[in-house]
């Protein structure tokens, strides 16, 4: 690598880490290497290169401090380690960098005092921000374990001494406030005890709304019950009914008296405009059927919240199957799931009209079948695109590990962010880990950058859950490669869905077709 860095190298798929022979070239000026595939640490022997005037490293897995060698690159201009994994403190050392211009350490895990001597001080929050531990009066707190504090503003001598002085009687003040709190927090709880407790010997279900001006809207006769047999039903649900909960609301099991069970999605109206919002989103969606997507049968409109009528998957999420049971996927089924994924999510962006973008694919956003049959779901509550706009939408969603790089970046939702956390997810499936699992934390990395430090080594295979039997390896190339193509950086070089499909039933499915879905169903 090193005999190339006098150019910019950024946006290459660059992998591996930055050798520490990067030191010897004395002679360099110019270092971009953002946007890559690195890992490991920034040697110190970068703070050789006394002539470097820009540095930019944001956007890999760099891990490890930052290396006070730094400090001894005074002709530096631009210092850019944003968008990494880079913990520890920042070194006092930068401060001496008089000509500092740009400077930026966000999005990484760095802690302590921002250093308040030299040049750092003169930026501004946008160069820290993202690290959860850091403190300086340029982010004005200082956050431990989650908490948030104000930093204390510089005190007077006189200062000093009145807070001496009212010392006892702020603390008995403080003692008295806080005793007083844990009162009422213990008789709310208490309250909240007894009503729960009552509530469940009376038989009352929660406060659905659906007594007063509710309505239910069928599509297509897709359920065969009065309005008043379902809003009945609706009445009777309580805390006992919930099967799950997400970012758009709380999901019940109905069962109807015909012993048909379906899915209730509770969600909460925000606003005045949501009623007409909704209500042509969902007679676009109610017209949407197909064999890889959870099917809406219809939803009741009540005074506060909407509850959308799903069909119920006994299955359950492809998370709890992969994170929570005991059970396990054999290579049959995990290839199934990704194939019903696939093929769902390329009905949405290349068959519906208008297009619709998910923003957020995840193993909790798939069901499964009795059969470990997989379809999409959530999919209904995503922005719609029409034809005849940009299809791009600034409203961000979705879920942190399967974004796309430049979706946490700009906020832009396309068919190729989708794309990108589909990728993410097959890596899920294979490997029976999370996008953010502890072990890869640790390491800096995320799913993606394990796979591409996998890939950097030629041992990419050893990305397959262990306990998976039945592995193919043909079939197992072919997927990491469909993989390694939909997680790339690049947004141009990720394929269409389409194309996913493509390549799945020309490389997956012939060898073996008896053992996965008909694909002429769809």
């Amino acid at each position: 690598m090193c005999g190339f860095l006098m150019g910019s190298l950024s946006n290459h798929k660059l992998s591996g880490p930055i050798a520490s022979d990067i030191g010897k070239l004395e002679n360099l000026q110019f270092l971009a290497l953002h946007d890559n595939n690195l890992y490991g640490s920034i040697p110190p022997e970068l703070g050789n290169c006394t002539l470097l005037q820009s540095v930019f490293l944001q956007g890999n897995y760099l891990s490890g401090s930052i290396p006070t060698e730094l400090g001894n690159l005074s002709q530096l201009q631009s210092l850019d380690l944003s968008s990494n994994s880079l913990s520890g403190s920042i070194p006092s050392s930068l401060g001496n960098l008089g000509k500092l211009s740009i400077f930026n350490v966000s999005t990484n895990f760095l802690v302590g005092p921002i250093p308040s001597d030299g040049v750092l001080a003169s930026f501004q929050n946008d160069s820290f921000v993202g690290n959860l531990e850091l403190c300086g009066k340029q982010i004005q707190t200082c956050n431990n374990s989650g908490g948030s504090t104000v930093l204390p503003q510089p005190t007077t001598s006189a200062q000093s001494q009145a807070k001496k002085k009212y010392s006892g009687r702020l603390l008995i003040s403080a003692l008295a406030t806080v005793g007083a709190l844990l009162l009422v927090a213990l008789m709310c709880f208490w309250g909240c005890f007894l009503y729960k407790r009552l509530g469940k010997n009376q038989g009352k279900g929660l406060a659905m709304d659906v007594s007063g001006g509710a309505s239910i809207v069928m599509f297509h006769g897709d359920l065969p019950y009065t309005s008043k047999d379902i809003i009945k039903k609706l009445e009777n649900l309580n805390e006992e009914h919930i099967i799950g909960a997400g970012g758009f609301g709380t999901v019940y099991k109905l069962v109807m008296d015909d012993g048909s069970v379906f899915a209730l999605k509770r969600i909460v109206k925000v606003n005045e405009g949501f009623d007409r919002f909704f209500e042509r989103e969902l007679e676009i969606l109610g017209s949407i059927k197909h064999r890889y997507l959870v099917n809406l049968r219809g939803y009741c409109n009540s005074p506060t919240s909407k509850l959308l009528i799903y069909d119920f998957l006994p299955g359950g999420s492809l998370d709890e199957v992969l994170h929570e049971r005991a059970e396990q996927l054999d290579w049959v089924a995990r290839l199934n799931i990704i194939v019903g994924a696939s093929k769902g999510l390329a009905y949405l962006h290349h068959d519906c009209s208008p297009r619709i973008i998910h923003r957020d694919i995840k193993s909790s956003n798939i069901l499964l079948d009795g059969n470990f049959g997989a379809r999409v779901s959530d999919f209904g509550l995503a922005k719609l695109l029409e034809d005849d706009e940009s299809h791009i939408t600034t409203i961000v969603a979705g879920t942190f590990g399967y974004l796309a790089p430049e979706y946490m970046q700009s906020g832009r939702a396309t068919e190729k962010t989708d794309v990108y956390s589909f990728g993410v997810l097959v890596l899920e499936i294979l490997s029976g880990k999370r996008p953010t699992d502890a072990s890869f934390i640790e390491k800096g990395l995320n799913i993606v950058g394990w796979l591409n430090y996998l890939v950097s080594e030629n041992r990419q295979q050893e990305i397959v859950d262990p306990h998976c039997e039945g592995v193919q390896i043909e079939s197992l190339d072919a997927i990491l490669s469909i993989a390694i193509q939909c997680v790339s950086s690049i947004p141009e070089d990720r394929p269409t869905m389409h194309k996913v499909v493509q390549i799945l039933e020309s490389e997956i499915l012939t060898p073996c077709p008896s053992d996965f879905y008909d694909s002429s169903s769809d």
